[in-house]
């Protein structure tokens, strides 16, 4: 199995987390679910999104929050449906 760095894990769980939300898979429990991450390294990986210049809305409550993606900014979200399997296997995701 191949390992890989911190930083490429950490980009990667950030443009799937951005993914799923755009795919509408926008809500804290649908990405707890879908990720299978801690609700800490959600909540960590939610807020770093805009270091990457995706912005996010967050809608809704803190227990009814839903999230959707109000820009993409430099990323290509086609990269990301074209690589989606290759990104799922860095993250060992199935």
């Amino acid at each position: 199995m191949t390992s890989y760095s911190k930083t490429k894990t950490s980009y990667y769980r950030r443009l799937y987390v951005a993914f799923l939300i755009d795919s509408g898979t926008n809500t804290v429990q649908g990405l707890l679910d879908a990720t299978e991450m801690p609700k800490r390294t959600l909540q960590d990986t939610l807020k770093a999104l805009s270091d990457l210049d995706i912005l996010i809305e967050s809608r809704g409550g803190t227990k009814s929050a839903s999230y959707k993606v109000e820009s993409w900014g430099a990323i290509d979200k086609k990269w990301i449906e074209n690589n989606l399997q290759h990104v799922k296997g860095v993250l060992q995701y199935p």
